[in-house]
């Protein structure tokens, strides 16, 4: 049994809610449609220089999807960004019921 596993059975968490989570959290809205439209327009103009400030990361646009929840609870080795979005809706669905935030490797 992974760290996953036991922390989802744990604290009661459902996979079907983790991924209806991180399906909210990273889809697109218009503010991260907007940020990716100014980025091409800024790499399309021939004044290169960078936007004043500092740059906003808009959302992935890309969920957990059930193959990759499937590998976290069966211990095998997942990428990076799929365990930092895995982390961002447990850490939401938690957020919900009134519980801490956990860090990655309390996870993984």
């Amino acid at each position: 049994m992974s760290k996953f596993a036991a922390f989802i059975t744990e604290k009661k968490i459902d996979t079907r809610r983790v991924i209806a989570a991180s399906t909210k959290l990273e889809s697109l809205q218009p503010g991260d449609r907007a940020i990716r439209l100014a980025k091409r327009k800024s790499k399309k103009s021939e004044d290169k220089k960078e936007a004043a400030g500092t740059p906003v990361k808009p959302r992935s646009g890309r969920p957990v999807t059930q193959r990759a929840i499937d590998a976290a609870l069966a211990g095998k080795a997942i990428s990076g960004p799929q365990k930092t979005r895995i982390l961002r809706a447990v850490n939401h669905i938690l957020e919900q019921k009134k519980a801490g935030a956990v860090e990655l490797k309390t996870l993984f």
